[in-house]
């Protein structure tokens, strides 16, 4: 009778920590949209902020129990499904399928921006349709070379669109320097609720570490356009965190008064446009270099 009991006990909590995966499924996002109206709209001593909270506890928990299940069914799905081991292996089609979705969501907010400008008449929408205009015809240009050669495939149209996105980055730094005026000195700024800026900040947070490692990853191709492609996403990434510093300041405030805020937002805003002019720099004199060893090469 004992030992019964003991396998009852101990499949009432195999049932409870690892529950069928539809079970899961369902319980997730209804433990996430309680979690974010308790946030929102309740009391932490309120039963049912209290509940929601025990609810997302054990959903994260029977998550977590479930990692090596996950990690192991995604390792199998990678050596075994065509299109993902294709996808893995193949560099190009990830710059590709990468430029490609940057392109189209830079058309897509320049378009936005403009219209905003247009309709406010607001020369800070202005600013940032000039700079999403810039990201979208560097992108754009080094699409048009990927979508017909590979890495090293033509190295001197490589180099040259290499060479041609430093000046653009140097001219996007015009955009950069009025957006940071214009955040500075008509403290034009964000404001969004505690709960979007936290994800807003997760969000930027991921994809600039993302785009830092796959500057590093991305540099033993030794494709200028590759590289460029990277580099963009990088500096794309580092304007975020900007836009992010000023959403934060806003949403959460300082102690320390508006001019505590300004002074961040310089020190920032001039670090992000030195990175960009540094970068710019750095990729039209390694181009040029390139470009001169290359037409040594061919003339011996």
């Amino acid at each position: 009778m004992e030992e019964k009991n003991k396998n009852v006990w101990k499949t009432i909590g195999v049932c409870l920590l690892y529950p069928h995966l539809a079970v899961i499924i369902c319980l997730l996002p209804i433990a996430t949209v309680l979690l974010v109206l308790s946030l929102i709209y309740l009391g932490t001593e309120s039963v049912l902020a209290i509940l929601s909270y025990l609810l997302a506890f054990y959903v994260l928990l029977v998550i977590c129990f479930r990692i090596p299940r996950i990690v192991a069914f995604f390792k199998k799905v990678k050596h075994e499904n065509k299109y993902v081991k294709r996808w893995f292996s193949d560099v190009h089609l990830r710059v590709n399928v990468s430029l490609y979705g940057t392109l189209i969501w830079n058309v897509i907010f320049a378009t936005f921006q403009l219209g905003l400008g247009i309709y406010h008449k607001s020369f800070w929408f202005y600013s940032m349709f000039a700079y999403y205009v810039i990201l979208g015809v560097m992108r754009f240009f080094l699409l048009k070379h990927t979508r017909k050669y590979k890495a090293n495939e033509e190295a001197e149209s490589e180099i040259k669109k290499s060479i041609l996105c430093g000046y653009l980055l140097i001219a996007i730094n015009l955009a950069l320097a009025l957006i940071v005026f214009f955040m500075v000195y008509w403290n034009r700024t964000f404001h969004h609720h505690m709960i979007t800026t936290i994800a807003i900040a997760a969000y930027t947070f991921f994809t600039f570490t993302f785009a830092i490692i796959n500057l590093v990853r991305y540099k033993k191709y030794k494709s200028p356009v590759y590289s460029s492609a990277k580099t963009i996403s990088l500096i794309a990434g580092a304007v975020s965190m900007l836009t992010l510093e000023t959403t934060m300041l806003t949403t959460f405030g300082t102690t320390e008064g508006p001019l505590f805020n300004q002074i961040m937002l310089t020190l920032t805003g001039v670090a992000v446009i030195a990175f960009a002019i540094t970068m710019a720099i750095i990729m039209i004199v390694k181009g040029h270099k390139k470009l001169k060893v290359l037409k040594e090469t061919i003339v011996e």
